[in-house]
């Protein structure tokens, strides 16, 4: 079953309730940092991701800074991150073309974004949503996670779809805090692993969460029959 318009509004305000000070956790200090960071935090924890650009923020602090060096050595910097050799290239690549096409600046818009190397959808929408206060809806692990196992979009929705799902079914002034809502909705309570079911506040609401409790229920059970046998 799929929620209800009354039932998203409700979803989202218990939400905003439980994580009232929600936002982006990648430490930058402009937009460009900000561009790498999203980079770089591609199958990656925004903690790790943290961690290797606090030095690598001060080593590299402009376009042309990671033009300069060789491949192998920014790959060395960003070695402990998945993918790093794929995300050093990218970025080398990127800097590139915001050097030659842009100044040196990170442009404005999604489209233009997404024609940067290692720049999709979802990275785009960070970039303009939080670095240039753009309302946008950056779907990502958790949000698509989230958004699936409520009933707000389909199970086989692709990313894609959950994000125009989401376009549509929440105000255009509440995208990007929603966005980033939903992410720490998954990230800290209903998780991949262990989702928190048994004191969400949405269980009612939750199909997936009905689902798991209910298994659970018929687990305990089986283990009280089998015990007593």
């Amino acid at each position: 079953m799929m929620l209800t318009k009354s039932q998203i509004r409700y979803c989202l305000d218990v939400i905003a309730k439980m994580f009232p000070n929600a936002k982006g956790e990648l430490n930058h200090r402009n937009p460009f940092e900000l561009l790498i960071a999203v980079v770089l935090s591609a199958q990656s924890t925004d903690a790790h991701v943290n961690k290797v650009t606090k030095s690598l923020f001060q080593k590299y602090k402009r376009p042309e800074d990671y033009v300069r060096v060789p491949l192998e050595e920014l790959e060395q910097d960003i070695r402990s991150i998945g993918l790093y050799r794929t995300k050093a290239k990218n970025i080398q690549k990127l800097c590139k073309i915001l050097i030659e096409k842009h100044q040196g600046q990170v442009p404005e818009t999604k489209e233009e974004l997404m024609e940067l190397p290692g720049v999709g959808r979802k990275t785009a929408n960070v970039v303009v949503s939080i670095a240039f206060g753009q309302p946008a809806i950056a779907v990502d692990t958790h949000v698509e996670r989230v958004s699936k196992r409520l009933g707000i979009c389909r199970w086989k929705d692709s990313v894609w779809e959950v994000e125009q799902t989401l376009m549509k079914k929440v105000p255009k002034e509440e995208w990007s805090i929603t966005h980033h809502r939903l992410i720490f909705f998954g990230r800290y309570h209903c998780k991949a692993q262990s989702p928190k079911c048994e004191e969400c506040p949405l269980l009612s609401l939750c199909r997936e969460g009905k689902k798991r409790m209910k298994g659970k229920k018929g687990l305990e059970e089986a283990k009280r029959t089998t015990e007593g046998a």
